[in-house]
């Protein structure tokens, strides 16, 4: 029943009551995970049983939301009118992530032994600001703000960086895509737990300062998430056409058309996107 507390018509008509359905399933998500957290084993894996959860709750609507896209597609409409319909989706996508983040960031405040609940979060977070300091920054929860960007000294080599791993992470999610249609959702719900401890560890827990750590992650952060959401679409659209349709068939080919379109525009956001954290946002924070 929870699954279904939203379908995707009614979502595009109000794409904003998606934010708190996000809320919902990552709220409950946390609370299962924390049953998990007095078991001495599973308590490692905490982080994961909260994400899977999320995904669970999920799922139903990424798949429908899905199905009516590819409608859409049979329907051809003209190319710009059916990217604007897609655009659609993408705004239910994204209010959807950013409940998950405030969900996920306020949790990770306020929950006693929250840094446990996230430890595979807060590893991975460190993993990517600090290799070299690894055990400290897992340690301490964070690291200092003035650690995350090092400015223009490396701003180029960091700007390749930063775009080659979002482009991997964007192959990943077109490859889950593909293989099980609403599969790149785990992805989707993995990043937002990751941003939103970030999140909590750049204002150093203290909830009165969210809205600062929000811009400092979402000025470059919706951008990448979307193009993720655009690819995601791309491989979902074409994964539903190749089981619903004879792929020597001209609607076939129609989706197909739609779906390298989708991914060249992720393509495209994600640049602008990896532009946007190395040389803008290190300038505002």
């Amino acid at each position: 029943m929870l699954e279904l507390l939203i379908n995707p018509r009614r979502a595009e008509k109000k794409p904003w009551e998606m934010f708190f359905i996000g809320l919902i399933y990552a709220t409950l998500s946390m609370l299962i995970g924390m049953m998990f957290l007095s078991d001495p084993v599973l308590s490692n894996y905490a982080g994961i049983f909260v994400i899977t959860f999320c995904v669970i709750f999920s799922m139903p609507f990424i798949y429908y939301t899905l199905k009516l896209e590819e409608r859409k597609d049979i329907n051809y409409m003209g190319e710009s009118r059916l990217l604007a319909e897609h655009g659609k989706a993408i705004k239910t996508f994204l209010w959807l992530f950013l409940g998950f983040v405030v969900a996920f960031a306020v949790g990770y405040m306020v929950i006693d032994n929250g840094e446990n609940l996230f430890k595979a979060q807060i590893e991975t977070f460190c993993q990517i600001n600090q290799p070299n300091n690894f055990n400290n920054c897992v340690k301490q929860y964070g690291v200092q703000k003035s650690e995350v960007i090092t400015g223009a000294v490396t701003s180029g080599e960091y700007f390749f960086n930063i775009l080659m791993n979002n482009v991997y992470v964007m192959i990943f999610t077109l490859i889950l895509s593909l293989a099980f249609g609403a599969g790149a959702i785990f992805i989707l719900v993995w990043n937002a737990s990751v941003i939103a401890s970030a999140i909590a560890i750049f204002v150093k827990s203290d909830i009165t300062h969210l809205i600062f750590g929000l811009s400092r992650y979402m000025i470059h952060g919706l951008p990448e998430i979307s193009a993720y959401f655009v690819a995601a679409l791309s491989g979902g659209l074409l994964s539903m056409a190749v089981m619903r349709h004879d792929t020597r068939g001209e609607q076939f080919w129609v989706v197909m058309l739609d779906s390298i379109i989708l991914l060249m525009i992720a393509v495209l956001i994600l640049v602008i996107s990896a532009l946007i954290e190395v040389f803008i946002t290190p300038k505002l924070f």
